[in-house]
């Protein structure tokens, strides 16, 4: 693996395999998507780990290349519960050495609470079953696990002061959440830092951003929308995105002020204040 790209992602090693394997068998992406029952763009997203296939997709694809069961079996271990623009971002995180986060308007998923992800769930899903509702709760808060252990990564969280006045979930809600994020910092699990309304503009007011760094591989930044996120390799986009960073960070308060900050807004939460 070349240095100067980032980590491949297992989706991403099932990708070219299948572009080795179509490659092997003198097949363009159009004649295996006329096998496969499917448009060339979309042989194209399998191979670059933008898409998996359906499992009957798979299995078609194992009969025009010959590969007797192979990419559906690999595909079983590849099933993901993320959507597909987030699903190669959950996977660099378990790899990621650094994790520079900045939120806008909500407290980043990976340090959500369980009360404050079933909050934010019911507001944007009009139906649900509490079945569904716990099996979203779990798959978001299972990231979590990436902060413990001992290969955990070094993880920097700056908040704009919105996330911490929105009040998501309720009062008790939104005083728990903000107190295990308070906690964490004062632990040494992340490094804590606050945006104030009184900043006025800074350089990341128009999206939430996370940069992953890795050992011997390039660094990666990733922005997020409504229904759709972009995850960015291309160094000139990465380093544009770390001087933003930089230069939101510039603007905040110190770790201490920022505590103060969270705790403040945890208590005012805590006995019903705006």
């Amino acid at each position: 693996m070349s240095e100067d790209h980032r980590p491949r992602t297992p989706r991403e090693k099932y990708g070219e395999e299948l572009r080795l394997r179509r490659t092997a068998a003198r097949l363009t992406q159009e004649k295996l998507g006329d096998q496969v029952v499917c448009s060339p763009t979309l042989i194209s997203h399998y191979e670059a780990g933008r898409r998996l296939p359906k499992p009957d997709d798979a299995r078609r694809i194992d009969q025009a290349l010959g590969t007797d069961g192979f990419f559906a079996r690999w595909l079983e271990d590849l099933e993901t519960k993320y959507t597909d623009h987030f699903a190669v971002v959950a996977e660099l995180e378990q790899q990621a050495v650094m994790m520079q986060q900045f939120a806008l308007t909500l407290v980043p998923g990976v340090l959500q609470t369980d009360d404050y992800a079933s909050a934010l769930f019911r507001a944007y899903r009009p139906n649900y079953t509490a079945a569904e509702l716990d099996e979203f709760v779990v798959i978001r808060t299972n990231r979590r696990r990436v902060l413990e252990g001992p290969a955990r990564p070094v993880v920097w969280t700056l908040l704009d002061e919105g996330v911490l006045r929105r009040r998501v979930g309720g009062p008790r809600v939104m005083a728990e959440q903000l107190r295990r994020i308070a906690d964490m910092a004062e632990a040494g699990q992340l490094r804590l830092h606050v945006l104030p309304y009184e900043v006025g503009a800074h350089a990341l007011l128009q999206s939430l951003l996370t940069l992953m760094a890795f050992d011997d591989s390039a660094p990666v930044a990733y922005v997020e929308g409504f229904l759709t996120g972009n995850l960015m390799d291309d160094p000139a986009l990465v380093t544009a995105s770390q001087t933003a960073y930089a230069l939101a960070l510039s603007d905040a308060l110190s770790q201490q002020e920022s505590l103060a900050l969270v705790r403040a807004a945890a208590e005012e939460h805590a006995h019903g204040q705006q």
